[in-house]
């Protein structure tokens, strides 16, 4: 029985090119495409894939987000993620989120075939370059104290707070959206957080934000 394949990216053409190679083998089945995490959600439950090839980055619900609600709506959804991110912080929310496996794109073809096949059978699979960093990530010292946010960075810890979302907080603070996601990840790190929720509940367990 071929393995149903759902693929979530917000690029149309990755996900065409997605399709015309994992159409090369018989034992695939892509049964549809999702844009958007909310999308994938929604599929995910409509079209009953067995692997979920997940990016990281999309508009509104992110594939961390998707997967957190996937692990609770669909339990037991085998999901890949296949992203572009490489970041020991999101290797760790992506796992901790309920990733059974994580590829960069870039990836030879066949380490893509092989990791959906060793997925759909049960296993989890990490590309060795993400093991590696996990692994650093790991085996690196505890973070550091939580007095070392610099000025900018309590400025966002104190928007995300709000629940505003990177967007809106390049708005407030007028700069980019990109220097956010960079601030974003240091206090993720800083903090010892595995996510924007948790990053802020450490905060205020320490008096640095007030909810």
């Amino acid at each position: 029985m071929a393995i149903r394949i759902l693929i979530v990216d917000d690029h149309p053409v990755v996900r065409d090119g997605l399709v015309a190679i994992l159409s090369t083998q018989t034992d695939f089945d892509i049964v549809g495409e999702a844009g958007s995490g909310s999308e994938a959600i929604r599929l995910a439950g409509e079209l009953d894939p067995d692997i979920v090839l997940l990016d990281l980055e999309m508009p509104g619900l992110d594939g961390v987000a998707a997967l957190q609600q996937m692990r609770v709506t669909h339990p037991g959804r085998r999901v890949i993620v296949f992203t572009a991110f490489d970041s020991d912080e999101r290797i760790v929310e992506a796992l901790r989120a309920g990733a059974q496996g994580y590829l960069l794109k870039g990836v030879p073809r066949q380490e893509l075939f092989d990791a959906i096949r060793v997925v759909h059978g049960g296993e989890s699979l990490l590309q060795p370059i993400v093991a590696s960093k996990l692994l650093h990530h790991i085996t690196q010292p505890p973070p550091p104290t939580l007095d070392a946010l610099t000025p900018r960075e309590q400025e966002v810890l104190n928007l995300l707070a709000t629940g505003l979302q990177n967007k809106e907080i390049s708005l407030q603070l007028n700069i980019s959206e990109r220097t956010v996601k960079v601030h974003v990840s240091s206090l993720l790190s800083k903090l010892g957080a595995g996510n924007r929720t948790e990053a802020v509940a450490i905060a205020a367990q320490h008096n640095l934000v007030e909810l």
